[in-house]
């Protein structure tokens, strides 16, 4: 039987990096962040890794990334290309040719949306999520497959390990109850300010978040069955901001309204797993210390892929 789907999410920006934070090399033989996710995700399971990139981003990431790895896991490209899903009813709201940047991540997991037939997990290329997130989420979503489940699940990070000193962060803050997400916010500021951590909100106002709250970092576990709510997510969203080349229609937010008014179920999974990532320049050196640490201790081999 074959394992789930990573869908790995590759079409980002890096605009706050300074570049593609996805083709950097950061571990001692030059592997990336995602090497380390495939690397976690063969060891809990995952038979196939399908990359949503640009267009323009496919060569450099043939020929830097995927020759790495692509004789250890299946790998499927799939593009984020401004028109996809751009139906003819929906062109009067939309004006993808003003748009610099993706639309977002609920955009992309629905750019690869026919090539997904069994349940898949999403990450974000550029984060390191931590081999115990991955070997929960495999053994969900083997389960799920076993028992035709349409329930979904996230991993859940406490908010102070997923910060930077460089500047603020993004973050999807959750509400758990009796280990179900009842509720996410996707809080698109937050930073530490003289030792407490502060949400910069939309309406010029602060609100203050404890050290312990769980976020979401886009590690996601969703089944196909998905794919038509998210559809009409995306539709509407367009409808609203479509003309806007700024906004983007967050997954999270996606999840959200799914849990509200579709009756989606998202189960928390609590790790033990360390994240961390680059989502600035500043947090370069801090990331290739944790991953030398990480192949001292033995939990990577270098080189990693022998």
């Amino acid at each position: 039987m074959k394992g789930p789907i990573l869908l790995v999410l590759a079409a980002g920006m890096g605009s706050r990096y300074g570049g593609l934070k996805q083709l950097d090399p950061l571990g001692p033989h030059g592997e990336t962040l995602l090497d380390y996710s495939i690397y976690d995700a063969t060891q809990a399971g995952f038979s196939t890794a399908l990359f949503v990139i640009r267009r323009s981003m496919e060569q450099d990431f043939n020929e830097q990334v995927l020759s790495r790895f692509n004789h250890h896991i299946d790998c499927r490209i799939q593009f984020q290309d401004m028109d996809n899903l751009i139906q003819p009813d929906l062109k009067t709201y939309a004006a993808p040719e003003t748009r610099t940047k993706p639309w977002g991540t609920t955009h992309a997991v629905l750019c690869a949306r026919k090539a997904i037939d069994r349940p898949f997990a999403v990450i974000n290329a550029d984060d390191f999520y931590g081999r115990e997130a991955f070997m929960a989420m495999g053994t969900f979503l083997s389960q799920a497959e076993q028992t035709r489940s349409r329930d979904g699940a996230m991993v859940i990070y406490p908010l102070y390990r997923t910060l930077t000193e460089a500047g603020s962060v993004s973050r999807g803050v959750c509400s758990i109850e009796r280990g179900t997400l009842v509720s996410i916010t996707e809080h698109t500021k937050i930073e530490q300010i003289d030792g407490r951590i502060v949400s910069h909100l939309d309406d010029a106002q602060d609100m203050e978040l404890a050290p312990e709250t769980g976020v979401s970092m886009n590690f996601w576990g969703l089944t196909p069955q998905v794919f038509a709510d998210l559809t009409d997510y995306f539709a509407d969203f367009l409808k609203v901001h479509g003309k806007d080349p700024k906004k983007e229609c967050y997954l999270p937010s996606a999840i959200d309204y799914l849990i509200h008014h579709r009756g989606l179920v998202i189960h928390g999974l609590e790790t033990q797993a360390q994240w961390f990532g680059v989502t600035y320049r500043e947090d370069r050196e801090r990331a290739m210390e944790r991953i030398r640490a990480l192949v001292a201790a033995g939990v990577y081999p270098g080189p990693l892929w022998g």
